[in-house]
């Protein structure tokens, strides 16, 4: 299959409504509230003679049958879960058992409320089926209502606040993270915290830890080090700062009732005892507006990057103090929402922004007096792009999904072979779903199978979709290498139709 067919096949345009730049996490509406406002933008359409809201989700829903008519086609496997809550994050946890035909392994997502119920962390159980096992004709065969019989809630955790961004540590994945409309981080162990029922005035969960030092609400910029135990956070308090959960567990280590470990038991809400709290290595200033993603060195615990609404890429290195490294002053045209370091090589970094580009920089381009060229700039989204996260498996290979509902798989590599078909570079657009994607992770024990969701408040007016897919191996792997395939079946098929 020709990669750029795949990108042209499936590539609805999506997104119908302008963002709030500043807020990404908005609230699920009333059930009053997304009427009125349909009514008021459907006025203004009418009045303007543009298409009315109807009109255009009639669109997005032809070109998702499109897509859909295309999933045989296109990948090699994928499952369809509905959320009755929208989801701001998603992300892989520890693989925990290996078969024949899939893998078990936990999944990490979140449940935005109304109110009604508590907001929650969910740990759930996913089946993963291995490549080339499933068939071609089952997998596009989901209802879009339905829960997907692949994934299994396992353990549910009330949060004290919406759950904005999740991040596993990479050390120990039982150990994640999380992001609240508060200033502070906090730190969970999924293992040992109790199953919680999710009912209104049910207690909240207690984390395992409390990371402080921010004066002001860190609601989506996260990380967590991939060589140290070591926490990253952005703010509005335009502050970045570091943590070592180590510090927490060298403190725990003398008190005598203590075995040394964040992992500490936690009662069922009745339990008063205040979790424990540990403050920052380092607090550093640099940014003039919201600090929006963090991203560490992949090499390095006392490196690492940001970025903001300031539209500034910042680098620091905890070695040298608490001032920018570098700091590249228009790094977008205008806010940026994500950034993440490459895993394969420690001098590339990618950019997300309001602007609809994903830019690739090269730190040693970078200079110190603001100054820096993208060695690339990506565009193939129609809307801000979200989330932007660099393959595990392969060095040039990374995706981005936006607000106009896409997921682009692009590489580097191949930006130098242009096509009239599509943006360079881009050569898979995962188009299942039919609102902002506002969150993605590649599946490290899976090389090309990714987890992705969506918040469908726009669309529906509440709920989203988690889906898990991994595309045709034929369109990522090498051409040489797929057309002696294709050769070799045809020339059974040939073979298996001249016998009587």
């Amino acid at each position: 299959m020709d990669s750029d067919e795949a990108a042209a096949g499936a590539s609805p345009s999506g997104g119908t409504v302008t963002p709030a730049p500043k807020k990404r996490g908005r609230k699920p509406k009333s059930k009053e509230e997304p009427q009125t406002q349909q009514q008021q933008s459907g006025g203004k359409m009418k009045e303007s003679g543009k298409k009315t809201k109807k009109d255009e989700e009639q669109s997005v829903d032809e070109k998702y049958a499109q897509w859909k008519g295309l999933v045989p086609i296109l990948y090699d496997w994928l499952a369809n879960h509905n959320l009755v809550w929208p989801s701001l994050s998603c992300r892989w946890g520890p693989q925990l058992e290996q078969a024949t035909y899939k893998n078990r392994q936990r999944l990490y997502l979140s449940e935005q409320t109304d109110g009604s119920v508590p907001n929650t962390l969910v740990i759930a159980n996913c089946e993963v089926v291995k490549p080339r096992v499933a068939a071609a004709e089952h997998i596009s065969q989901f209802n879009e209502e339905a829960r997907s019989p692949f994934v299994k809630k396992y353990k549910t955790i009330i949060h004290p606040g919406e759950v904005n961004r999740i991040r596993e540590l990479p050390q120990n994945s039982k150990i994640i993270a999380t992001h609240t409309d508060s200033p502070d981080v906090l730190i969970w162990d999924v293992e040992t915290q109790p199953n919680r029922h999710a009912v209104l005035g049910a207690a909240s969960s207690r984390p395992d830890l409390i990371l402080t030092g921010h004066q002001d609400n860190a609601e989506f910029a996260l990380a967590m080090c991939p060589t140290e135990p070591f926490v990253l956070s952005g703010g509005k308090d335009k502050s970045v700062v570091l943590w070592s959960i180590q510090d927490h567990i060298t403190t725990a280590a003398t008190d005598s009732k203590s075995s040394g470990s964040i992992i500490k038991q936690t009662g069922e809400g009745g339990d008063k005892t205040e979790s424990p709290s540990v403050g920052p290595r380092g607090v550093y200033h640099g940014h003039d507006d919201t600090v929006e993603d963090v991203a560490f060195s992949p090499t390095s615990a006392q490196e690492f990057c940001s970025v903001g609404d300031d539209s500034c890429l910042i680098l620091w290195d905890a070695r040298t103090g608490t001032s920018p490294v570098t700091k590249v002053e228009k790094a977008h045209d205008a806010d940026l929402h994500c950034v993440d370091w490459n895993p394969h090589d420690d001098n590339l970094i990618l950019t997300g922004s309001a602007d609809n580009t994903v830019r690739l920089y090269d730190r040693r381009n970078l200079t110190s007096n603001g100054v820096g060229t993208p060695i690339y700039k990506f565009e193939g989204h129609k809307a801000a792009v979200l989330c932007v996260q660099w393959s595990p498996d392969k060095s040039s290979v990374f995706g981005s999904s936006a607000e106009d509902g896409l997921l682009n798989i692009w590489d580097y590599d191949r930006v130098s072979k242009k096509s009239a078909k599509g943006p360079a570079g881009l050569f898979f657009q995962h188009a299942g779903h039919r609102d902002k994607v506002v969150d993605f992770h590649w599946n490290a024990e899976d090389p090309w199978t990714i987890v992705s969701v969506s918040d469908d408040c726009e669309t529906t007016g509440g709920g989203g979709t988690l889906q898990i897919w991994r595309m045709s191996d034929l369109i990522y792997r090498p051409e040489e290498e797929v057309l002696a395939e294709l050769e070799k079946f045809k020339s059974h098929v040939m073979t298996c139709a001249s016998k009587p």
